[in-house]
């Protein structure tokens, strides 16, 4: 087996990064495919909490650079599926604590074993985002659609290409149709001007986000949930099937109208 190594990431924190690396992760392993992800957040993990696999941590990332541990030590195997593992984060320690070369050895020993290695990347482009820049494959680059968060993702672009990374998708997280018309979000065409990079899914604002984090449950587990299904279609796409964008409507005075159809083809 030679697996891929996908980075999720950003410019701007608070994006839905963490999120959007979970729920691609539980997708990928529900899809058939052995997954681990990584939180590379060095002191500031919480894939882990999102994923509800906290109290299940034994070592971390950093044990397993400085050799505390066996890789094996360190999985933490998903409650949910056999496919899906976790490395977390080291929480007391700082982004200096693992080096790019120590990150590129651990992702090629485990692309061994492992369809996907995801790294989830820090905010930012400091140590920790080259950390996860480096081994990638791919990288699925997080915005929403404001123009600060684009401005940053596009700040990321211009470093991935000097870095010669190619393979560079983007997903456009908590659109919200309602302020999109009132003019006061950034619409997905506005977005993709900006950028210029093909576009891997766009997902909806869920209100549920909050609580599904909270009890540690990806959306792709809720079959009601639209940013679920949103996420649902971006591991298809990145499993090579050609899914057609969703529809993306908006709610008024209790009746579903579709003022806008961000993804008609």
């Amino acid at each position: 087996m030679s697996g891929k190594v996908l980075t999720i990431t950003s410019g701007k924190g608070g994006v839905g990064k963490s999120t959007s690396s979970a729920n691609l992760a539980l997708g990928l392993a529900l899809s058939g495919k052995r997954v681990v992800t990584i939180d590379l957040d060095i002191g500031l993990r919480n894939l882990d909490m999102i994923l509800g696999l906290e109290n299940r941590i034994v070592y971390d990332v950093v044990n397993i650079v400085e050799k505390a541990c066996k890789i094996n030590q360190a999985l933490i195997k998903d409650k949910r599926t056999e496919n899906l593992f976790l490395i977390a984060s080291a929480q007391t320690r700082d982004k200096s604590a693992v080096t790019s070369e120590q990150i590129i050895g651990l992702t090629n020993e485990l692309k061994k074993d492992f369809d996907y290695v995801i790294l989830d990347s820090p905010a930012g482009i400091e140590s920790g985002f080259r950390n996860a820049m480096l081994p990638a494959d791919e990288i699925i680059i997080v915005t929403t659609p404001e123009i600060s968060a684009v401005r940053d993702a596009d700040r990321v672009i211009g470093i991935l290409e000097s870095n010669d990374k190619t393979q560079v998708s983007l997903i456009i997280n908590r659109i919200n149709p309602t302020l999109v018309r009132k003019g006061d979000m950034m619409s997905k065409d506005d977005v993709l001007q900006v950028l210029s990079i093909p576009l891997i899914g766009v997902v909806p604002e869920d209100n549920n986000i909050v609580s599904y984090t909270n009890i540690g449950e990806p959306s792709v587990l809720h079959k009601d949930s639209n940013s679920g299904a949103a996420y649902k279609n971006i591991v298809k796409r990145i499993l090579g099937e050609d899914v057609p964008f969703m529809e993306i409507t908006e709610e008024k005075k209790g009746f579903l109208q579709s003022i806008i159809n961000f993804f008609k083809e």
